[in-house]
């Protein structure tokens, strides 16, 4: 059993399965990425569609990596930053990328296979990230994730902390979220070519 899973309930069989792979970190971030190669080697572009995702791709990329920026994950509460947006401003981002690729790709499947993906994966790791950042952060911790939406930003009268520092060198040597970046617009690129 994974340490993710270690406090939950006990299951046995393909219930116990599914829900280690539900859970492991590494499965869901190389499948996010091989689905960007997979819609760049399927792609059949509709120029408008892929106009329009362009955009959403660069909104992505670019929340990703203004969040990578900030995040000390388990020594630091980021509460600044897409994190007075977002708890989870990583998955916010690649979720808009995930379906732009599936909008470029035009391929009608890929938006199931994109939906079927974040179904699977987000809902269980929003789940560990707001239990273990409960266990490290206590009574901070829930008073941040009261106020603040896991995904969607809910803008109000409160006032929140855009700012803060960003640091190129957090964001590639903890995150490596520029190389991330590189990747998934060369594979956007690849659909462009496809036109």
């Amino acid at each position: 059993m994974s340490h993710r899973t270690d406090p939950l309930p006990p299951l046995s069989g393909l219930s116990h399965v599914i829900r280690e792979m539900r859970y492991h970190e590494a499965s869901r971030q190389v499948l996010g990425l091989l689905f960007s190669v997979l819609c760049a080697v399927v792609a059949k572009p509709i120029p408008w569609a892929l106009y329009l995702t362009t955009v959403i791709v660069v909104i992505g990329v670019a929340v990703r990596m203004w969040a990578s920026g900030f995040i000390l994950k388990n020594e630091q509460l980021a509460t600044n930053g897409p994190y007075a947006l977002v708890r989870h401003p990583l998955y916010t981002g690649n979720i808009l990328v995930i379906y732009a690729f599936a909008g470029a790709s035009g391929v009608w499947w890929t938006f199931v296979v994109a939906t079927v993906f974040l179904l699977f994966y987000y809902p269980t790791a929003i789940e560990y990230e707001d239990r273990k950042l409960s266990r490290i952060f206590g009574d901070v911790w829930q008073a941040f994730a009261k106020n603040t939406p896991a995904l969607v930003p809910a803008f109000g009268s409160r006032e929140r902390d855009l700012g803060g520092h960003w640091s190129f060198k957090t964001s590639m040597t903890r995150n490596v979220e520029p190389v991330i970046a590189v990747f998934l617009f060369a594979c956007f690129f690849f659909i462009y070519a496809r036109l």
